[in-house]
Order: structure tokens, then C-alpha cells, then sequence
């Protein structure tokens, strides 16, 4: 790669689109933690992740229980998959102007990885998302302890009858394609360009999340969001669940590094790599 041809390709884009090229956050901002948006970005996470597992998780024990008794009852599997892509629109939608609506520590740490976010940001957004979750499973077995118990909680597992390389394969290219849609609906090129992107961003992330659910649910039940894995995990603490974890960390992190790094460092290294340059000729 020719890092100045890049570089002199960044700085002609920029001078020819109506668009400023966001510089990357430094990796520790002290003054963004003596500001009230900070922590209030903090509860954002918290509270959508929240009511994301409580509604998602709900949705998966009330189908298992109707399904046990009516085999063409319940939501399905599809039901399944819309609450999860349904609620990341509504909760992605009402908190992207607060928090940037990650919800999903996978996200977070593509972000991070994009010099988006600064490290305390990302450390906090991924506690708020961890306790949102652990706390919207505990809800959902505060109010319906023996169907939760009955019906495995949420949580993820391998499905019987696939090997752990095929578990950690659905979760890597799963939150690849999650992430790698995040990072091209938010792109700020884009934004500028199509005034109505920032506004739609939401509903191309949830239907990616509906359907990854729809092809990888059979496998793992789908992670691709280790804060709702960890989440389930925790309030359900099965000694299986807890055996196969690993994989609902693991895969999606590699997966997100490997989004991040497709969108950031090959389909915008010129924008990317003017951005480095700029923001160190300019300290």
C-alpha cells in the first residue's frame, strides 16, 4: 500500500465533499469525565440493554413454554428473531443521540478500534451494557421464575449436534456482518452525502441483527452481543451455559476486529490514514 498516495487521496476527498473527516478521539479524554453527557451516555447503555434482554428474553421462554404444549403455536423462531432485530431498532434509534446506541460490547470495542470512542468510554459503556443485561434477565426471573428455569433463561449454548468450531464460526462472521453494518451506516461521508441516513441507521442494523438471528439461532441461539450472553449467563449460571461462554466473547470480538478492520483500513484507508495524518500535524 502507498501510505502517501492515500494520504493525498484523503486530502482531495475532503476538499471536494461538502463533509468534515471526524479526527480520531484520543484514547484518554480527561475532561470528558467531569462532564454530566458522559454519565448520562453511561445510563443510556445501562437502561436500553436492559429492556433489550427483558423483552428479548421474555419473547424466547414465552415461545418454549407455548411451544412444549402447541408445537405450531408460539412466535417461532422467525418471532424470535424479529424481537431481537425490532428491539436494536427501537433502542439503537432512541439512543444514538445520547450514547451513539452501541448496546452491545462488540460494537464498543469495533468503535474503540476506530478511534471513535476514548478507552474510559468504551470500559464504562461495556459495565453499563454487562449489569443492563444481568439486570433485565433477573427481572424476567423475578417475575417468571419457573418458566425461566423451565426454559433455559435465554441463554446462549451449543446446540447438540455442532462442534465448537462451528459455534465460534457463526458468532465470528455473524458480528462481522453486524458490525460492518454499523460502521458503514454511521460513516460521517455518508451521513453528509444522504441526509436521511442518520435518521434510517437504526433500521438497517436491526434487520441485520434479525437476520443473522434467523440463520445462526439453530446453532448457538445467537450471541453476537456478549453483554446479552453474559447477561443470561449469569441469572441462569448453568454449569453447560458457562462451559461454552467462551465462544459469545470470543467470536464476537475477533468478529468486530475483523469488520473494523475491512471498513476502516481497506474500504476507507484513505480517509482513514488523512485522518492519522491530519490529527498528528496538528498537535
Amino acid at each position: 500500500m502507498d501510505t502517501d498516495t492515500d494520504i493525498e487521496e484523503g486530502v482531495r476527498d475532503q476538499e471536494n465533499r461538502d463533509y468534515e473527516q471526524p479526527l480520531a478521539a484520543p484514547l484518554i479524554e480527561p475532561m470528558e469525565l467531569a462532564k454530566w453527557s458522559f454519565y448520562r451516555a453511561i445510563m443510556a447503555e445501562f437502561v436500553a440493554t436492559f429492556l433489550f434482554l427483558y423483552i428479548t428474553v421474555l419473547t424466547i421462554i414465552g415461545y418454549k413454554n407455548r411451544n412444549d404444549s402447541d408445537q405450531c403455536g408460539g412466535v417461532g423462531l422467525l418471532g424470535i428473531a424479529w424481537a431481537f432485530g425490532g428491539m436494536i431498532f427501537v433502542l439503537v434509534y432512541n439512543t444514538s443521540g445520547i450514547s451513539g446506541g452501541h448496546l452491545n460490547p462488540a460494537v464498543t470495542f469495533a468503535l474503540l478500534l476506530a478511534r471513535k470512542v476514548t478507552v474510559p468510554r468504551a470500559l464504562m459503556y461495556i459495565l453499563a451494557q454487562c449489569s443492563g443485561a444481568t439486570a433485565g434477565c433477573c427481572m424476567v426471573k423475578a417475575l417468571q421464575k419457573t418458566y425461566y428455569m423451565d426454559h433455559g433463561g435465554g441463554a446462549n449454548e451449543l446446540t447438540h449436534g455442532y462442534n465448537k468450531a462451528m459455534g465460534l464460526g457463526a458468532e465470528i462472521i455473524g458480528t462481522f456482518i453486524l458490525v460492518y453494518t454499523v460502521l458503514s451506516t454511521t460513516d460521517p461521508k455518508r451521513n453528509a452525502r444522504d441526509s436521511h441516513v442518520p435518521v434510517l441507521a437504526p433500521l438497517p442494523i436491526g434487520f441485520a441483527v434479525f437476520m443473522v438471528h434467523l440463520a445462526t439461532i439453530p446453532i448457538t441461539g445467537t450471541g453476537i452481543n456478549p453483554a446479552r450472553s453474559f447477561g443470561a449467563a449469569v441469572i441462569y449460571n448453568n454449569k453447560k451455559i458457562w462451559a461454552d461462554h467462551w465462544i459469545f466473547w470470543t467470536g464476537p470480538l475477533i468478529g468486530a476486529f475483523g469488520a473494523e478492520y475491512y471498513y476502516e483500513h481497506i474500504l476507507r484507508a484513505h480517509l482513514t490514514l488523512y485522518r492519522d495524518h491530519h490529527h498528528i500535524t496538528h498537535r
